[in-house]
């Protein structure tokens, strides 16, 4: 199936698997870009040596299209953006929208820029910057997320940019990707769907949670990072919505000191990315604390696998999802559902009549 996006980036079939901080990592990448997909590799939770080593690993292990996933607000953003230039990767991502000269730069040496947006201003000025792409996230996607749904959110921004637009919330099938392209979309991308496959290296009692999910038990909090996150609601979603602002920030920084030691972060280089994100998101000084407090508490089950510890951001197709297919399988069944449906469709179509 060709599509704007694949033509794009060079793959096989118009799927993305998101970048998935602790989750998308060289094993799963790899694996979606054998299966024709474009896998994108997360770097935010990664020192720079080991970005380096992570690409290296995925090259060793396809010869695919693959991408990276950078936080544009981060203070060594630009660091990440040579090593991706130095190793010839097609596709630079981003959680937030890059700026101006960070285009510039990666579209400069060839690279491939595609950011992820949840509202149709951000797509119209990443557009106007020179972004190749865009992936348009809604309501119901995993992780930080918006209000507004995808069937909302999509045909606004198809209709407000001319570059490939890509449809993020709520997809796990090829229906979905069907109803996306209808809306005009040129491919769908998926992160909770790709995080439960047998690629995945989230241990095995986290993905049991996820597949035990019901829709009802996903939920949307603020009690993480002070900002909308959807994720499986838990105990410990419980107890932080429980807690009191001085007790949850104290966790906060604790985990904070954590995060730096094992990203390799100085104390001033989190503070400057504090500012950032400070600034960009217009958050107060408790939330950016609580931000940091994230990464932590994302290892925790995606790493270490204490669902008991940890949260689990989560789309809202966790309560539908019942298997673990390895990323093959995965990305054949919705291209078949796919073609399926679209011969469905014709076959039912009624020819107009004067």
């Amino acid at each position: 199936m060709e599509t704007a996006l694949t033509a794009l980036v060079g793959v096989r079939h118009p799927v993305v698997q998101t970048g998935m901080g602790w989750v998308a990592g060289p094993r799963l990448v790899s694996a979606t870009a054998n299966a024709g997909a474009l896998g994108i590799l997360a770097s935010a939770t990664m020192t720079l040596d080991r970005l380096r080593e992570a690409v290296r690993e995925v090259k060793s292990r396809t010869d695919q299209p693959f991408g990276v996933n950078l936080r544009a607000d981060a203070g060594d953003a630009g660091d990440r953006v040579r090593i991706i230039v130095d190793e010839g990767v097609r596709v630079a991502s981003f959680a937030l929208a890059p700026s101006r000269e960070l285009i510039a730069e990666l579209k400069e040496a060839g690279v491939i820029v595609v950011p992820s947006v949840g509202a149709r201003r951000h797509a119209e000025k990443v557009a106007g910057w020179g972004a190749d792409a865009v992936i348009v996230q809604g309501g119901e996607g995993g992780g930080h997320t918006g209000e507004v749904a995808t069937s909302v959110l999509l045909p606004q921004v198809v209709d407000a940019v001319d570059i490939p637009v890509v449809a993020a919330g709520g997809f796990h099938d090829g229906r979905g990707l069907v109803a996306a392209l209808a809306y005009g979309a040129a491919g769908i991308a998926m992160g909770t769907r790709f995080l439960l496959t047998s690629d995945s290296t989230v241990p095995d009692a986290v993905k049991a949670r996820y597949l035990a999910a019901a829709v009802a038990d996903v939920t949307v909090t603020r009690a993480v990072d002070g900002m909308p996150h959807r994720m499986l609601r838990t105990d410990l979603v419980e107890a932080l919505e429980r807690a009191g602002r001085a007790r949850t920030l104290a966790r906060a920084v604790r985990r904070a000191a954590g995060f730096r030691r094992l990203s390799g972060l100085t104390w001033s280089r989190m503070i400057r990315d504090g500012l950032a994100m400070r600034h960009g998101r217009d958050l107060s000084w408790s939330q950016v604390l609580l931000a940091a407090n994230t990464p932590m508490l994302l290892r925790s089950a995606m790493v270490d696998g204490r669902t008991d510890l940890g949260v689990m951001a989560s789309g809202q197709v966790a309560g539908v999802i019942d298997d673990l297919p390895s990323c093959g399988e995965l990305v054949e069944r919705v291209m078949r559902e796919a073609h399926e449906t679209l011969d469905r469709l014709a076959g039912a179509s009624v020819p107009l009549r004067d």
